[in-house]
C-alpha cells in the first residue's frame, strides 16, 4: 500500500533547496509523478554529452542562465523559460554564468547514454 496516498501534500521550494548546494554539480529526484520525476539541477560546470533513447526530456530554468547545447546549435534559457529535448538527441547542459539551477523533468530510471 502506497502511504503517500494518506500522507497530507507537502510544498517543496526548488529555490530554497538549491541554496544548500556547494557543489561543482548536483542532480537530485525531488519528486516522482506517475511514471515521472522531478530532478532539481544545480551546476557551476557543464555536464557531458549524452542522449536518452527512451524518454523525452525537459528543461526548465528556475535561476540563473541554463545552456543547452546540441550538435549543431545552442538554446540558452532564463528563469522561467524552458525546452524540451526529444529522446534520442544529442546535447548537454552548462550555465550560462557562474551558477545555473533548473528543473528536468523525465522518465522514471531515463537511460543516459553517454557520448
Amino acid at each position: 500500500m502506497d502511504n503517500r496516498a494518506h500522507a497530507a501534500p507537502q510544498t517543496v521550494n526548488p529555490l530554497q533547496i538549491s541554496r544548500c548546494v556547494h557543489e561543482a554539480y548536483h542532480n537530485q529526484r525531488i519528486e516522482a509523478v506517475n511514471d515521472h520525476e522531478i530532478r532539481l539541477s544545480v551546476m557551476t560546470e557543464a555536464f557531458p554529452w549524452h542522449r536518452h533513447p527512451d524518454s523525452d526530456e525537459t528543461f526548465f530554468c528556475i535561476d540563473g542562465e541554463l545552456v543547452i547545447e546540441f550538435t549543431d546549435r545552442a538554446v540558452a534559457l532564463h528563469a522561467g523559460e524552458f525546452l524540451t529535448v526529444p529522446k534520442g538527441v544529442r546535447h548537454r547542459t552548462r550555465p550560462g554564468g557562474d551558477r545555473s539551477v533548473n528543473l528536468t523533468f523525465e522518465k522514471l530510471d531515463a537511460e543516459t547514454v553517454f557520448e
